[in-house]
């Protein structure tokens, strides 16, 4: 499908309209940290993870290097190791699988729900069932929405295993009135860029409710040690910078305001799609679900690469989240799965498109992009 090109630009993610309006604060931010040389694990970090701590509701938050890091502490604060296995879903960011793999255990996949692109809970049993080696399991909070956790964690419960909630994408997501952070044993937030509460460069955190596990994840951070040159456990170096935490703090009283942007723009999205009777699925919003941040705004249709080039025609950032799968990556057909195994995995991944919906994002803009996917299902 042929169209002409537009001067109008409506970007995926547009940073810069987030950093002006606090320029001044950041860039003083950095500074202070700058002549205070306290580069590494300062006071700005301990202040963070205390205000994380409150505003996910948990008593013990752990700064580290990225999310990624924060899913391979989590794993090796439960224990996972070589003979271990881990269930996750296969319909997620590489992190969550790698993370397993570099544990040195071997991921389990289960296919997601349909609606909800999370872990589906009545996949759970017969999985335990046919892996007796499960230790762990890892249900994925994606795009801003909370798996359901209640029988996440029943089943787990009943087995004596560890729910390690990846909530890179989930930072104030609520299931059933509780916070992200709260519902499993630890939780693993990402600061990327991206993510609605976004450092300016890689930085994540750990949440978890027990004090033993919270001491443990600390140490791990900073090569297994509770004190300087003594050794608990062999650990990793993943310190969160004092630079991250300092705009982290500046940022974090901003997010409600910015994910309330973002709920708007999403009903907006809702209300326009569905008076001009584009043929697309738009995320479901589950019963369970009592606060969805939105992190990305996810709508299914067909010929979705088609209407992803024109849209790139016209201006409009967009982005595939996920093209490919965990189970049909190169890197892990030694699982032994193969294309047909996780089918609402594999459905998802051939029709979904993330569209803009970063907080400053104007009514016009939302406007602009609806009439261009009207109009490509039109012609």
């Amino acid at each position: 499908m042929s169209a002409l090109t537009t001067n109008r630009r409506v970007p995926l993610l547009d940073l810069k309209a987030q950093f002006e309006p606090m320029r001044e604060e950041v860039m003083a931010a950095i500074t202070r940290v700058v002549e205070s040389q306290g580069f590494i694990m300062g006071p700005d970090v301990k202040a963070l993870e205390a205000e994380i701590g409150a505003y996910t509701g948990t008593p013990h938050a752990i700064g580290c290097a990225s999310g990624s890091d924060a899913l391979f502490l989590a794993l090796l604060a439960a224990g996972v190791g070589p003979g271990d296995e881990v269930l996750t879903t296969p319909y997620t960011f590489f992190a969550t699988a790698g993370a397993i793999v570099r544990a040195g255990a071997r991921p389990v996949f289960a296919d997601i729900h349909p609606e909800t692109f999370n872990l589906d809970p009545e996949r759970i049993p017969a999985l335990l069932e046919a892996h007796p080696a499960i230790k762990a399991i890892i249900p994925v909070h994606l795009f801003g929405a909370c798996a359901d956790m209640d029988p996440v964690m029943a089943h787990a419960r009943a087995r004596g295993l560890t729910v390690i909630e990846d909530a890179a994408q989930a930072i104030g997501a609520e299931y059933k009135g509780r916070r992200a952070g709260t519902l499993g044993d630890i939780a693993c937030f990402s600061f990327f860029p991206s993510k609605n509460l976004g450092g300016l460069g890689d930085g994540g955190i750990l949440t978890t409710g027990d004090a033993a596990l919270a001491e443990k994840l600390s140490a791990l951070r900073v090569h297994g040690s509770k004190k300087k040159y003594y050794h608990t456990w062999v650990g990793v170096n993943s310190r969160l910078d004092s630079l991250q935490a300092a705009v982290l703090r500046l940022k974090l009283p901003r997010l409600d305001g910015w994910t309330e942007a973002r709920q708007r723009n999403a009903a907006d999205y809702r209300e326009r799609l569905r008076k001009l009777g584009a043929p697309v699925a738009l995320p479901a919003v589950p019963d369970h679900t009592s606060r969805h941040i939105y992190n990305q705004f996810v709508i299914r249709g067909e010929r979705r690469d088609q209407l992803r080039d024109y849209l790139k025609e016209q201006g409009i950032g967009t982005e595939v989240y996920y093209p490919l799968p965990m189970h049909l990556q190169e890197c892990f057909q030694e699982l032994g799965y193969k294309e047909g195994d996780f089918p609402v995995s594999e459905q998802l991944a051939r029709t979904s498109l993330a569209l803009p919906i970063y907080p400053e994002l104007s009514h016009e803009d939302i406007d602009y992009v609806c009439g261009k996917i009207a109009a490509f299902y039109r012609a």
